[in-house]
């Protein structure tokens, strides 16, 4: 059986914590064909802007393994900053039959 349908991967960076009243932003998210690609984007992402290095491929792979998401919280001094989140989507996905029966006449 063939697949029905092509996982891309969609990262979400999106700000939380009480720093959104004073800062507000629009989530932002961008679409990605391949897990390493998206995973190498975050990082480096983050190292350009100062941040921790706390995402790598293995925790997000198992993270959506286990949980079919993956989700991470970055704060400064202990007040939350942004979350990033890595979901994989279906593109393409099958359609569905609509429950509409084969006709009885032919």
């Amino acid at each position: 059986m063939r697949p029905t349908g092509r996982t891309i991967y969609e990262v979400s960076i999106q700000s939380v914590g009480s720093l959104t009243a004073l800062r507000h932003r629009e989530p932002t998210t961008t679409f990605f064909s391949n897990l390493r690609k998206a995973v190498d984007a975050i990082t480096a992402e983050l190292a350009f802007n100062g941040w921790p290095p706390k995402v790598n491929y293995t925790a997000v792979y198992r993270g959506i393994k286990l949980r079919g998401v993956y989700g991470c919280d970055f704060d400064v001094a202990g007040t939350r900053v942004f979350r990033i989140k890595v979901v994989p989507r279906i593109l393409n996905p099958a359609l569905p039959r609509l429950g509409i029966d084969e006709s009885p006449v032919k």
